[in-house]
């Protein structure tokens, strides 16, 4: 017999190392991926057994940057759905993509010629444009590769290719064919420092101070008031005093009482309820000296308060009395709401303001004058000529630029729009809305109201970084051609050579001989606005799944953060309805956005940025993948060092419990035992089922924070506190070849192989490490498995009952054997014996596990005892187990000293064949 009876027992054996190493050993795992092409062969097994397919298309990300921890979030949880759908036999090929135009690349561009940006001709600027896409191009896709994230990442794409360029084209032209476009002179946001018209999705809401003025307009018609020998004004109320100078006309409400109240500067008029407003500003008087109704005042002249202009009085029903004097300047050339008013009456949509907002040589006062600027000024003119009635300023949520974060302005330009009227393209949008599953269900409602109230589609950019706007216009009546062989050329010409044809060719070579079909004239103006970005990526839906044969149309699912809702949800969904007339999503999942762990926005100037580049170099990318999991995406997800210690240690413990099962079953045969398992091995198998089905079920509701508590409370509450800690006596100590042992090792092997595969579209590489060293494998790969099923043979919700009623007994125990632990009573629980006094229905109960509760409580001896209080099943004392110490099991025995092998116990005698 050897000395050290350790050599006699079955210790785990694995080379799955406790300590994770994942910064170093997730390279190795990439590379076994790449070089066996594992994703490839995931998809053409998938395709070939064709058990349904999933197509979650990829929003593209914009090629200006390393990637941030948002990006780590939204393609990680792609990822999950990807690859959890492949392992149930789908085919779901992932083909990831980059949007590559647009205002942020190109000022990146301008940003490093520096002064030379003015300089630099349109075909070398759209060249450094594409030069700089394609550097972040591949860095974020070597970035996206290193968190783990399958994909066909050679050939993914890319918004500026040839091809994807002519799709663009061809889906525009289609519009403009079926009658959607039009040009016009309407109010748009304009940001006067990138010099560009802006869409919707492309405007930010921020703080911002501004002025807050109430202004004077003297009445012409002061006949028609009952009011003699003094001066009549109106009063307006507004923040923006710059756009004074194109005020035309001014709003009451038809429906408001309006009245004339006596100040020092004359009688004023203003709505009833406005005068808590005005009252402590200035001196007013309460009592009106008249009342009259909104309506009465419609076409009442007054005069401009400082130029040589009539403003008469109309009525809108928008005009309120929270705030303000209840009249409302109108200047229709610098809001949607005045605009409407000015078409309606016939007032000119004037702006006086240029391109980089300043006021043009119209207004003669403040000529050159940057509008923002200007206030003050304005506003001191209004003081001299005695019409100011009060200043003072309002800190409010007001537009900025996407891109430069500066405030912007309405302003009337003439650009190119969609109509939400035309062939109902609104009405039919929303429809399509309902038939689409949201999740959360809020997407729907935040959605619809967006697209309900959404203005025309502005889709002309006066930069040069894009695909143009590929029109010729009349020069004589403004006729737009709409000649479809013409449009079949441009079509080819950019499929071939790329958008940079339209500006290198010129208007003769792309339009020769050609005369206007209205009015005959052969002079033409070719079109050099660019379109809208989100046009480009709002038509992926043509351009990616249509055209690349691995995809469908339409997708089952597009995934992004909230603000897409006004972005590329919205715009994919009217560019796929006006010339599809259907939604391309079946399925739009949305995610909140990153916040630290007080709920703060990232910035670096709060010092509180974390990259998914610092998490990976640090703790692995698997980290960053359980975080994704762990936390409720439906909200604002945090993240902070500390989350990240506590998710770290979570991870530590799912990985100790594979290492565990994969440690005891290192000389697992594969046969079957399980008609050889105990009853606490049936209960193991039953909550693997369990777990089998919850896990799955949150696979398939994106519930994916309910697969990591499921499975961190299997591997710490089922297993390691209970199962795989009572086990440890079995297999550590039992006859190798004893049919308990072998029946045990293959509950652990059906565990540890379901548990690898359920977390392996969330920790991808530990999961392929693990599935590395599980033995009796097919594939080669995690991936290449299909996920467990639930077995119902194993499904005993009875025995459930039964054993969570012994769980119970043994919480109990355990908390009396800490308090002897900490009494220094005992050392190891295996020095105790535990004596369990019980009523008569707990003894009935107990009979059947007498000689298993010593495992069940990890102690040496168990004793009942007659127990005939009412109030209590069953009290607990711990005493000093019986006999000596086994010298290879450290259970207590009265036999250990009497056998031959005198320091063991008879369990051990015979396991060792003495």
């Amino acid at each position: 017999m050897p000395k050290d009876y350790k050599d006699t027992l079955n210790l785990p054996k694995t080379d799955f190392p406790m300590k994770a190493n994942l910064a170093e050993r997730e390279p190795q795992i990439l590379k076994f991926w790449q070089e066996n092409n594992i994703y490839e062969k995931l998809q053409q097994k998938n395709k070939k057994e064709s058990s349904g397919q999933f197509i979650l298309h990829d929003g593209p990300p914009y090629a200006n940057g390393h990637i941030h921890i948002g990006h780590a979030l939204n393609k990680i949880l792609k990822d999950i759905i990807v690859k959890y759908h492949s392992m149930i036999g789908q085919y779901c090929p992932f083909v990831p993509g980059w949007d590559c135009h647009g205002l942020p690349i190109e000022l990146q561009v301008d940003k490093s010629l520096g002064k030379e940006k003015d300089k630099v001709d349109i075909f070398r600027k759209r060249q450094l444009c594409r030069e700089y896409a394609e550097k972040f191009i591949n860095i974020q896709r070597d970035e996206f590769i290193r968190l783990g994230i399958f994909g066909y990442w050679t050939t993914p794409y890319i918004t500026m290719s040839n091809d994807y360029e002519a799709t663009i084209v061809r889906e525009f032209l289609q519009f403009v064919k079926n009658g959607y476009v039009y040009r016009g002179k309407k109010p748009v946001y304009w940001c006067p420092s990138c010099v560009t018209a802006l869409a919707d999705a492309e405007v930010e809401y921020a703080e911002k101070e501004s002025p807050s003025i109430f202004v004077a307009f003297e009445v012409i018609d002061k006949e028609k008031f009952p009011v003699k020998n003094q001066p009549l004004y109106i009063v307006i109320w507004t923040t923006t005093p710059w756009t004074l100078p194109a005020n035309l006309a001014l709003a009451v409400n038809p429906e408001f009482e309006y009245i004339g109240v006596q100040s020092p500067l004359g009688v004023l008029i203003i709505v009833k309820e406005a005068v808590n407003n005005l009252k402590g500003k200035i001196e007013i008087k309460e009592e009106p000296l008249f009342s009259i109704k909104g309506s009465y005042l419609e076409g009442i002249r007054t005069k401009h308060p400082f130029i040589d202009r009539i403003s008469k009085i109309v009525t809108a029903d928008f005009v309120e009395t929270a705030e303000g004097s209840g009249v409302v300047h109108i200047a229709p050339g610098h809001g949607m709401e005045d605009y409407e008013v000015g078409l309606k009456h016939g007032l000119e949509i004037y702006a006086p303001v240029d391109d980089k907002g300043r006021f043009t040589s119209d207004v003669t006062l403040f000529a050159n004058l940057n509008v923002f600027n200007a206030n003050k000024d304005i506003i001191e003119h209004l003081r001299e000529k005695g019409l100011l009635i009060w200043e003072g300023k309002i800190t409010h949520s007001y537009p900025h630029c996407w891109r430069c974060k500066k405030p912007v302005i309405f302003r009337a330009t003439t650009q190119w729009f969609i109509s939400m009227r035309h062939e109902a393209l609104r009405q039919r949008a929303l429809n399509e809305i309902d038939r689409v599953r949201w999740i959360p269900s809020w997407g729907r409602e935040r959605i619809y109201s967006m697209v309900e109230r959404r203005p025309d589609w502005c889709l002309s950019r006066q930069r040069s970084w894009g695909v143009p706007i590929t029109l010729f216009v009349c020069k004589n009546c403004g006729y737009i051609i709409k000649d479809e062989k013409l449009f079949d050329k441009i079509i080819e010409l950019v499929e071939k050579e790329g958008s940079d044809v339209w500006f290198r060719l010129s208007l003769d070579e792309l339009l020769p001989n050609y005369s206007c079909p209205q009015c005959g004239e052969r002079e033409f103006q070719k079109e050099k606005d660019i379109l809208d970005v989100w046009f480009d990526s709002g038509v992926s839906h043509a351009a990616v799944l249509e055209r690349d044969s691995r995809l469908s149309w339409p997708a089952d699912m597009y995934l992004e953060g909230s603000d897409q809702h006004r972005g590329w949800f919205q715009s994919s969904l009217l560019a796929s309805t006006g010339n599809k007339g259907k939604a391309p999503y079946r399925i739009v999942l949305t995610h909140g956005f990153t916040v630290d762990g007080q709920g703060r926005k990232m910035s670096k100037s709060l010092g509180n940025v974390i990259s998914p580049q610092e998490i990976i170099n640090l703790n692995g990318a698997d980290i960053v993948r359980l975080w994704v999991s762990a936390e409720d995406y439906r909200d604002d997800i945090k993240l902070s060092k500390e989350i990240l210690s506590r998710l770290t240690e979570a991870y530590r413990k799912i990985r100790n419990t594979l290492r565990y099962l994969l440690g005891n079953i290192y000389d697992y045969d594969g046969k079957d035992y399980s008609k050889d398992l105990l009853e606490i091995d049936r209960w193991a198998m039953h909550k693997l089922q369990r777990l089998i089905k919850k896990v799955r079920k949150a696979y398939e509701d994106f519930e994916f924070h309910q697969v990591f508590h499921a499975v961190h409370n299997f591997c710490v509450t089922d297993m390691s506190a209970f199962y795989l800690d009572i086990l440890k006596d079995r297999l550590y100590t039992s006859r190798t070849d004893s049919p308990q042992r072998k029946a045990a090792q293959w509950v652990l092997y059906n565990i540890a192989n379901s548990l690898i595969k359920l977390l392996a579209p969330v920790l991808s590489f530990t999961a392929e490490e693990a599935w590395k060293h599980l033995p009796f494998k097919d594939e080669e790969s995690v991936f290449l498995s299909k996920m467990p099923e639930v077995n119902q043979a194993f499904i005993e919700e009875e025995l459930e009952v039964k054993w969570q009623k012994l769980i119970d007994i043994r919480d109990e125990v355990n908390k009396a054997l800490e308090i002897k632990r900490q009494e220094k009573f005992i050392g190891n629980s295996l020095e105790a014996k535990v004596v369990l006094h019980v009523n008569d229905a707990l003894s009935e109960f107990l009979k059947p596990y007498t000689d298993f509760l010593p495992t069940l409580f990890i102690v040496s001896q168990v004793e009942l005892k007659s127990y005939n209080a009412d109030e209590k099943e069953f009290n607990v004392t711990i005493e000093r187990a019986e006999g000596q110490k086994c010298q290879r099991c450290w259970n207590y025995s009265p036999m250990v000293g009497k056998l031959k092998e005198k320091d063991i116990c008879p369990r051990c005698y015979h396991a060792l064949e003495l």
